[in-house]
């Protein structure tokens, strides 16, 4: 009789009919069946029945994940207590026609890198300007740059990531600005630290650019990203506020890759699996964020997955990308699921000690295939369906930071 073991079974998706995204399956499958064959598990048993023990694993996980999601509400760490409090979902909802948005004009802001001024850079539709995003069980509260400022006299807030922390970073300040336009600020860049500072409330906005977190070091092999080092946090600690950013160099590949080898203690690898190492390497950061935050003095966010919209199939259109669309989609749902990475990020915050609010933005953002650069910024050479035009949607990203500070705490 033909046995599993020691040959993997293939994975069926198509004998199972559950609501979930095929990558989430096909990740947490492989998961499973790495450790029962790498454990030498003998199964004696069909390949029929291998199939059907996977798959009931699968959802017996499922099942678990989302009896855990239905206790949550807009956080999934520390601050479970204040979020259960409010009872609202923040991250649940639907975008609406809002003539009163933008919260600002970008040719007001002196802080917007051209790569996200759509309008200056020729975009002709401005609808994608006209968005606010509606809870389905609560009020939004708008966000009030002076009343932010008033909350954090004296404080220092600093964004730590990628381009997409850039967007989010470049979006707030922009907005203080505009709701304190007679508030003086000034701007420091040094070593790879930007700063906006409002003088007159002594408020510092910071961006620290570090795509993956843990460490990239040049060795005699070239490149090295440490999946299991931060070296770089000690700017970090000083800090009143963190909001945290990381997934989108992970996938890069060829040219965009952004080192050579990877390392884990003594072990050195040319590659892996890019969910197992982004795995890995949030695990570090949440490591670090136990040993060296303290809740008292800092609060600490992370912006969850911003997804792409370079497969115009992912929402069930022709569209070959980004390009062109006007409009936000209607439904409370993306047609292809959440991307694989969201599962990573729920993961590890829901092992962390210390307190770490998720800003869930991943779902609300897939519905703005309409708010992307595109083909409209400085000298653009391709199709950024990656970022985000500003103003635009990280302007709600930080209007949803604003109602988790003034409705949480």
């Amino acid at each position: 009789m033909k046995v599993c073991a020691p040959k993997p079974c293939e994975p069926q998706p198509h004998t199972l009919s559950l609501s979930f995204p095929p990558s989430l399956y096909f990740y947490i499958s492989s998961k499973i069946r790495q450790q029962l064959f790498h454990r030498n598990i003998e199964m004696g048993v069909s390949t029929v029945r291998c199939h059907l023990v996977v798959q009931g694993l699968l959802f017996l996980i499922l099942l678990l994940q989302q009896a855990r999601a239905d206790h949550q509400v807009y956080n999934v760490s520390g601050l479970r207590s204040r979020k259960q409090v409010s009872s609202c979902n923040l991250f649940q909802g639907k975008w609406v026609f809002d003539a009163s948005y933008p919260f600002y004009d970008a040719s007001n802001c002196p802080f917007i890198d051209p790569e996200f001024d759509c309008q200056k850079y020729g975009r002709p539709d401005k609808q994608y300007l006209k968005y606010s995003w509606k809870p389905d069980s609560c009020d939004l509260p708008r966000f009030d740059g002076l009343d932010f400022l008033r909350r954090w006299r004296g404080k220092r807030i600093m964004f730590v990531g990628d381009s997409l922390s850039l967007n989010q970073w470049e979006s707030l300040v922009c907005m203080i600005h505009q709701s304190a336009p007679n508030a003086k600020a000034s701007f420091v860049k040094k070593d790879g630290l930007a700063t906006v500072t409002f003088d007159g409330y002594a408020v510092s906005v910071s961006l620290y650019r570090t795509p993956y977190l843990v460490d990239i070091v040049r060795e005699s092999v070239g490149r090295v990203l440490k999946l299991d080092s931060i070296q770089a946090g000690d700017t970090w600690k000083q800090m009143d506020m963190l909001i945290f950013n990381t997934w989108h160099w992970w996938t890069h590949k060829g040219n965009s890759q952004g080192w050579d080898y990877m390392s884990e203690g003594t072990k050195l690898y040319k590659d892996m699996d890019r969910l197992t190492a982004f795995y890995k390497g949030l695990s570090t950061w949440a490591s670090w964020v136990d040993l060296n935050i303290d809740p008292s003095k800092t609060k600490v966010f992370f912006q969850g997955i911003s997804p792409t919209h370079y497969m115009g199939k992912e929402w069930n259109s022709q569209s070959k990308n980004c390009y062109g669309e006007l409009e936000p989609l209607s439904g409370p749902t993306y047609p292809a699921g959440a991307p694989a990475a969201a599962a990573i990020v729920n993961q590890v915050l829901s092992k962390i000690r210390k307190p770490v609010y998720l800003l869930d933005i991943t779902t609300l953002s897939q519905l703005r295939k309409d708010a992307h650069p595109s083909a409209y910024g400085e000298d653009r050479t391709g199709m950024d369906c990656s970022h985000w035009c500003l103003p635009g949607l990280p302007d709600t990203w930080n209007q949803l930071l604003y109602a988790a500070l003034v409705m949480g705490t």
